[in-house]
């Protein structure tokens, strides 16, 4: 298994310590990523995306779209309940994958889904990542008076 020291990031960062385990589990041996279905990450701009994935022979029913903390769930399953279903079509030759698939998106804080579009087999998933005004940079000013801890009266330096 791959090991990453973080300590340098730890020590002039804050608030950053949730990424060791997101890095252990990206990077762990037992996780082996799926190539199906297969997908694209686009960026739009500064703050919008978009996630396409192919999903040829699935319908707007069979395909699900979940967001739980953090993490962007797409999931496609074609209902077959037993063999039975699968025996109603007789394929000589069966070269597009029916099978179910889930896809998992770790998302920052701050990206949010705005709408999904099934069109020609591509479902398409919109994101924007919006920047609440408490965490936007802002300028400190200042002053020319220090406040003592202890004493209440304000000393002009």
């Amino acid at each position: 298994m791959n090991t990453i020291d973080l300590t340098p990031i730890y020590r002039s960062t804050i608030g950053f310590d949730r990424f060791a385990p997101l890095f252990s589990s990206l990077l762990g041996d037992d996780n082996k990523v799926p190539n199906y279905p297969p997908y694209n990450i686009e960026i739009h701009g500064e703050d919008k995306y978009s996630i396409t994935i192919a999903v040829a022979g699935f319908s707007e029913h069979e395909l699900d779209i979940n967001v739980a903390k953090g993490v962007l769930t797409v999931s496609g399953d074609k209902g077959y309940t037993d063999d039975n279903d699968k025996d109603k079509h007789k394929f000589l030759y069966q070269g597009i994958a029916n099978r179910m698939f889930k896809r998992k998106f770790n998302l920052t804080e701050n990206v949010e889904v705005t709408s999904a579009t099934l069109n020609h087999g591509l479902l398409t998933i919109n994101l924007v990542k919006e920047i609440p005004e408490a965490i936007k940079p802002k300028k400190i000013a200042i002053n020319q008076e220090v406040e003592l801890i202890n004493d209440k009266t304000k000393k002009a330096v």
